[in-house]
């Protein structure tokens, strides 16, 4: 059930307030001054809070200003019976949700708690979305080879050179690409993932730079590419080493100005992005064979981070296959199964030509298939090799 403050010094509109809420099955709590309402916010978490602007001891904007320290989390309604144009548009600037007129229209009051609550329901989602993110795209392992990896993402995060990831299919080049982004200045912003090989040369400008309506057959509305998406934050252009010839000449002109044309569309239009591109391909045979554009290459490759297959990490298969039966665990909602030192050993001892992809399918057909703990004997039956 939603959990609504009511922080008003005035004791009718406390009353009033409530038993409108309650009514609506939201369980509500009050304070009558500003120093009660946050020692509230501190033992307890509320979804809401409908904070009075006019009070004594403390005012509603300082109120406001101390619980997003505290429950950065709670949407706040600031209500006033003096309020103006100007004091709403100041109490949004600093942190609140929205502004209401005292006595609060019924029905207005209602929606806008019903959509605040949505925006704090939304926030806790995002939050959880973004730690499963983080948790998914965690580098395990002690090896030198990825402390080599761990070493150069370090040093280049919080620059915003270009870095050109290299490596073989399932070794990791995406987390390589998420771990740049978290750790550099533009964590807060978008990253936003491209898989060049994924999508046809003829839609791969669209899909990059967006484009106008009726600017070919299906494009019935305008379209926002992906670098417009990505401004302010980090483009991550996956198997760039399959994108057509017309398209890299476009990206190179994109990288050089900083800004992109739409499809069909004349206007230019600036966007401030940083590009980390990967590939599983060769690109300086690529540009041999004229495939690839060798000033692009240059463009790119500002840093180049190469990801370590999983056979030159063997090393660091037991603290990824424990962290895989965790997942996997906790996924189904279930204990984590164990692996035994010789069904370890076994693996270790595999051929992983897919990597940490292919390794992690094998755990979890384990998982299903073999015993706890899971035998060398499952292994050597289940993991397909």
């Amino acid at each position: 059930m939603p959990r609504i403050l009511i922080i008003d010094d005035e004791r009718a509109i406390r009353h009033t307030l409530k038993e409108i809420l309650e009514f609506e099955s939201y369980q509500v709590d009050q304070a009558e001054d500003g120093p009660t309402g946050l020692d509230m916010l501190v033992k307890d978490k509320y979804d809401v809070v409908l904070c009075d602007i006019k009070m004594p001891k403390m005012d509603g904007i300082e109120v406001l200003q101390r619980a997003q320290i505290i429950a950065p989390d709670a949407a706040f309604i600031m209500v006033s019976a003096h309020g103006n144009v100007e004091m709403a548009v100041d109490a949004t600037k600093k942190g609140a949700y929205d502004f209401l007129q005292k006595p609060p229209d019924l029905n207005r009051l209602l929606v806008t708690v019903r959509n605040a609550l949505d925006r704090t329901k939304l926030v806790a989602e995002t939050k959880t979305l973004k730690k499963k993110v983080a948790k998914n795209s965690e580098m395990v392992g002690t090896s030198a080879a990825l402390a080599t990896v761990r070493t150069a993402i370090e040093k280049v995060a919080p620059t915003d050179a270009r870095v050109l990831i290299t490596g073989p299919n399932g070794a990791g080049k995406e987390m390589v690409a998420r771990q740049i982004h978290e750790q550099s200045n533009r964590a807060n912003g978008p990253l936003v993932e491209v898989n060049c090989a994924a999508i046809p040369s003829e839609l791969i400008e669209s899909e990059l730079f967006g484009h106008e309506k009726g600017s070919f057959t299906s494009a019935v509305k305008q379209r926002i590419g992906k670098f417009e998406q990505a401004d302010g934050g980090t483009l991550f252009l996956d198997e760039i080493g399959d994108m057509s010839l017309s398209a890299q000449a476009k990206v190179l002109r994109a990288l050089q100005e900083n800004k992109i044309t739409r499809v069909g569309g004349e206007k230019e239009i600036s966007v401030n992005v940083r590009v980390v591109a990967a590939t599983n391909k060769n690109l300086l045979q690529e540009i041999a064979d004229r495939n690839f554009r060798e000033d692009l290459y240059h463009r790119l490759s500002v840093i180049l981070i190469q990801v370590p297959a999983l056979n030159d990490r063997r090393d660091d298969i037991p603290a990824l296959v424990e962290k895989f039966l965790a997942d996997i665990g906790n996924d189904y909602g279930t204990k984590p199964k164990k692996m035994s030192p010789e069904g370890m050993t076994y693996l270790q001892g595999l051929d992983w030509r897919g990597n940490i992809r292919e390794l992690r399918n094998v755990v979890e057909r384990l998982v299903i298939l073999g015993g706890d703990p899971i035998s060398a004997d499952d292994a050597k039956s289940f993991a397909g090799k």
